[in-house]
């Protein structure tokens, strides 16, 4: 974790700073973006690109290091909402190929209330990351649809030819009445 800047600091100290840091980088892991001031996007994207990297390594001893540099104490009991699940399933594999630059800052207006100039930290592909995501759970929705559909155009296959054998073992069975009726008759007519 980089050493908190000489002079005037994001808060109040230097460990104000870290646990700042810390939780912006939790945020910007679970949401793939965060809009903030200037200065804090800034101070952000060096403290949590080796983070990703060290995602992208992965590992216990890199997993452990993460945690620490996130506040985080125990993961079996407290992710921090799954953080370190999602940085080190989901992002750092997203990143294997990247050898850096993972997060880009967008400056945006001033802010209405103190005019503090405002900026937009995201993570490069989170955007791609979030399509991937719904681009499978899409796919899985067309084969189901598709396997639905084919069931469907299966059944109704399978119907006509029934109703078809139905048809000809009725007419079979209209014939068979006619022949019925006019051997009935014929008798009839000999008596």
């Amino acid at each position: 974790m980089p050493t908190p800047k000489k002079g005037p600091r994001l808060g109040g100290s230097g460990a104000h700073q870290k646990h700042m840091l810390a939780n912006l980088a939790k945020s910007l892991i679970e949401h793939g973006g965060i809009t903030t001031t200037q200065a804090k996007a800034r101070e952000l994207r060096p403290f949590v690109e080796p983070l990703i990297t060290k995602a992208r390594k992965g590992g216990l001893h890199n997993r452990r290091q993460v945690m620490a540099t996130l506040e985080i104490r125990n993961s079996a009991f407290y992710d921090g909402g799954g953080v370190i699940a999602k940085l080190f399933e989901e992002i750092g594999p997203a990143y294997a190929e990247r050898p850096g630059g993972y997060t880009r800052i967008i400056k945006l207006g001033p802010r209405r209330g103190d005019n503090a100039p405002m900026a937009r930290i995201e993570l490069v592909e989170a955007r791609t990351i979030a399509q991937q995501a719904t681009d499978e759970a899409s796919a899985a929705t067309r084969r189901a649809v598709k396997e639905s559909q084919a069931r469907q155009s299966v059944v109704p296959a399978a119907e006509p030819a029934e109703a078809e054998d139905a048809a000809t073992t009725d007419t079979e069975a209209e014939a068979s009445a006619q022949e019925a009726e006019q051997t009935d008759a014929e008798t009839s007519e000999t008596e």
